[in-house]
């Protein structure tokens, strides 16, 4: 059936507020506009909703039939414009952030505390990719910002970044498995070692593989995995020498030591990025300001 929707907007304030007058004002039309639109429903329907009176007009049951399934479709209508506006304030609405495991357990997590603190009502959502996807999925628009490491292949020149946070990569090892506590180990002896490392997905192994090239070495290492605590976890056993971040060991861990390279790695930076050709909420432009 063909029936312009704008009739039951009127339709269910004049049976909301049973008066033809309130119902005009709310829509801020004329009583007249209001009266024409219900007798065209009425005989788009071919059934009266309204019994007529000099001050106030009565459902018929028909009426009491139909307003049963607009009001609850009113109510989501609204619900939903609501959503949409809250979203562009700090009072609702969703914030979505991308970001790895280990930014987000051990950079994110104050952070993400202190706004739910501030901001009960805004709904949290973080997906955890790699860097090099995060920054994918942000240039597809499935999320407001990420968090990131950087260099990363992938941050195209549409992405805006700002540095946040800067580290070192480090080799970490197990005393008792490997004497090489306090020696200083050229880049070339690590290759006689186990060498433990993030899969070849991440922005570290991408960063660790360009540093070997650099110096003419093929880097070919034992394990690779997609976590920095399981890497730390297995090198605490002695299973081989882990390159993590410098914030995800431990402090005075009484099993792992830090290598002493020959050569000095370049420091990588943490960075928070956002699609510049997509807009960005009131929650998403707080939180960045907030890292």
């Amino acid at each position: 059936m063909d029936i312009n929707y704008e009739l039951y907007k009127v339709f269910y304030h004049v049976a909301a507020t049973l008066s033809f007058s309130e119902a005009s004002k709310q829509l801020f039309i004329s009583q007249s506009a209001v009266s024409q639109s219900i007798k065209v429903l009425e005989k788009k329907l071919n059934q009266p909703l309204f019994i007529r009176s000099t001050k106030r007009v009565q459902l018929t049951p028909e009426g009491e039939i139909l307003l049963k399934h607009i009001e609850p479709a009113m109510n989501l209508i609204r619900k939903g414009e609501n959503q949409l506006l809250e979203a562009h304030t700090l009072n609702g609405g969703q914030l979505r952030i991308g970001a790895s495991d280990t930014i987000c357990r051990y950079y994110l997590v104050t952070y993400l505390n202190r706004f739910h603190k501030e901001f009960p009502n805004i709904h949290i959502k973080v997906t955890n990719h790699t860097s090099i996807e995060c920054a994918k999925v942000l240039e597809n628009g499935q999320c407001d910002f990420i968090v990131a490491n950087y260099p990363n292949s992938a941050l195209s020149g549409s992405l805006h970044t700002r540095v946040i946070n800067e580290f070192h990569d480090v080799f970490v090892a197990n005393r008792q498995a490997f004497d090489l506590e306090g020696k200083s180990v050229s880049l070339n002896q690590l290759l006689d070692y186990p060498i433990m490392m993030l899969d070849r997905k991440s922005t570290t192994s991408e960063f660790l593989h360009q540093i070997f090239q650099k110096n003419r070495l093929d880097l070919v290492p034992e394990i690779e995995l997609s976590s920095n605590d399981l890497l730390i976890d297995l090198a605490r056993i002695g299973l081989g020498i882990a390159f993590v971040p410098d914030f995800c060991i431990p402090d005075q861990d009484k099993d792992l030591f830090i290598l002493k390279l020959s050569e000095t790695l370049p420091a990588r930076q943490m960075v928070v990025a956002y699609n510049e050709n997509l807009p960005v909420s009131q929650a998403a432009k707080h939180f960045m300001e907030m890292l």
